[in-house]
């Protein structure tokens, strides 16, 4: 009888690991074998784009589509086509990918000369021109950099303490000094030029601002608002609100995930202890309330859910942050918890459920830009695609015994050139 209980018993443990296979994600992904596919979906946009119109760099591609919306170089998001390209131009070596990333690089040039329009700039400019001096360094690249962050240092109110993230916003929501917290991903640009001939100044922009944002752009748990309006005059916070999440007193999962890559961009940046410290918090919210593929929706309080979007830029974002914050942290065992998390996110964005192989020539699906604003929802976003490309890159030198800080470096692409 106990034999025929144990033989009942592997039986229906076969069976169901047959039915639920399909929804079983990969513990590891095959890190050579991904970057390969962003390759080949790359050059199939590549192949796709409109020569005759200056709005050539890709955006998004609507649900069901297979054909990419282009924007021009105005357009918030322009700096991450050409981010990717220079991202497969380091982990390719293949020089087809440099020479088309400095050409659609050099298409954002202008934006160096507009004066402090957007907090975007840091997107535009340094996931382009940034990533493209790492791995050249063109020193045109360098001049349109430095430029770019003296503009984006004009939006700067020291009596807030931070930088006005969008300016058409004062008028149009009634928001005298609105900042965002995607708005930590853009001092990165700032820290950069301050070590590279912008000086002092920039540096301490960048230190307020992430200071401030520390203090007033969080609720107890350590979840962020989207954004915080504050008084011009007196430099105090007005409220925090959201403006593509669900409420405002709700987790929007891409701003928690520009929070967790910001603070730990600025540690590296500062090795300021409480930066470091910050970074865990916001990490740890996130983590501990992500769905059990490790993609989240885009709203980790949407009533809607399951049935609620899913957002896998977020996922992107996060991954490739915790891979940079788990080289930071001296706890050996959270640490390794970290990457744990980091390579089980990019091995759920690897499965056959968010890749989108033949779908489209995005590298990723499932991505939600503004819920409330009905655009971009459960679509491929470019900026998906560049953070989840990063993600893989920083893995493979992980692998290769690289970690924090020194995964900035592009040692492999140096000295193939």
């Amino acid at each position: 009888m106990r034999i025929l209980f144990k033989i009942l018993f592997i039986i229906n443990i076969a069976i169901a690991v047959i039915l639920f296979a399909p929804t079983v994600f990969a513990q590891k992904p095959d890190i050579n074998r991904d970057i390969s596919y962003c390759a080949r979906q790359a050059a199939l946009t590549l192949k796709n784009i409109p020569i005759d119109s200056s709005a050539n760099l890709p955006r998004n591609i609507a649900n069901g589509s297979r054909k990419w919306k282009y924007v021009d170089y105005n357009d918030w998001c322009s700096g991450f086509w050409p981010g990717i390209l220079w991202e497969l131009y380091e982990g390719t070596h293949n020089t087809k990918w440099k020479i088309a990333a400095d050409k659609f690089t050099r298409e954002l040039a202008p934006l160096s000369n507009h004066s402090g329009f957007d907090h975007d700039l840091g997107f535009m400019v340094f996931d382009s021109f940034g990533k493209g001096y790492a791995l050249t360094g063109d020193p045109e690249y360098k001049s349109v950099i430095l430029r770019s962050a003296d503009s984006l240092a004009t939006l700067f109110n020291p009596k807030v303490g931070t930088i006005l993230s969008w300016p058409s916003m004062v008028k149009k929501m009634g928001w005298p000094h609105n900042t965002i917290i995607d708005n930590m991903m853009n001092l990165e640009l700032l820290f950069w030029a301050s070590k590279n001939g912008g000086g002092k100044r920039l540096y301490n922009i960048a230190v307020t601002h992430a200071e401030t944002t520390m203090r007033n752009h969080f609720r107890p748990d350590y979840s962020a608002y989207h954004v915080v309006v504050y008084d011009t005059v007196t430099g105090k916070k007005i409220k925090g609100i959201t403006h593509q999440g669900y409420a405002d007193n709700s987790m929007w999962a891409r701003g928690q995930s520009w929070a967790i890559y910001g603070f730990t961009m600025c540690y590296r940046e500062s090795k300021r202890q409480e930066f470091l410290d910050f970074a865990q918090k916001v990490a740890d919210i996130y983590l501990k309330r992500l769905p059990a593929d490790k993609v989240p929706f885009y709203d980790f309080d949407d009533p809607a859910i399951p049935n609620a979007p899913k957002d896998a830029s977020a996922a992107a974002v996060t991954a490739s942050a915790l891979l940079e914050l788990s080289g930071y942290v001296p706890d050996k065992a959270k640490a390794a918890s970290y990457r744990r998390q980091a390579i089980a996110m990019l091995a759920s964005l690897s499965s056959e459920k968010y890749q989108s192989r033949d779908h489209n020539f995005a590298f990723l699906l499932h991505s939600t830009g503004s819920k409330p604003a009905g655009t971009e929802i459960d679509a491929a976003i470019i900026y998906a695609d560049y953070y989840y490309l990063e993600a893989l890159l920083r893995l493979k030198k992980m692998e290769a015994g690289v970690n924090g800080r020194d995964m900035l470096k592009n040692y492999d692409v140096k000295s193939a050139k």
